[in-house]
């Protein structure tokens, strides 16, 4: 099946469980940077980013990823705003473990 080789990823990041997820130290960098703008934009800087360039992220693939995030969330919003829910055959474990809020601040 095509993709296969990511489910071990895919599963890590649906569990919320990026410790034990098969992925680079870099790609670990990056998902750390997605979920800070995800959960505080604001609280980017210039570091992070600068952290982002020297793991070897060209300015291209971190704009992606804002860019990327940015459009997720808004998904995520409209959906919440309308009471959008999946139908339960297209996810039979039910709702990720990464929807589950573990951080209460704003």
């Amino acid at each position: 099946m095509q993709g296969e080789h990511f489910a071990p990823v895919a599963r890590a990041i649906r569990d919320a469980n990026l410790d034990d997820a098969p992925i680079t130290p870099a790609e670990r960098l990056l998902l750390d940077f997605v979920a800070t703008v995800t959960r505080h934009a604001y609280r980017v800087t210039d570091a992070q980013v600068q952290a982002l360039r020297d793991a070897g992220w060209s300015e291209a693939q971190i704009a992606e990823a804002v860019y990327d995030a940015a459009l997720f969330n808004m998904f995520v919003r409209l959906a919440d705003a309308f009471d959008i829910h999946p139908a339960p055959e297209y996810d039979p474990d039910g709702p990720p473990t990464a929807l589950t809020p573990t951080d209460p601040s704003p």
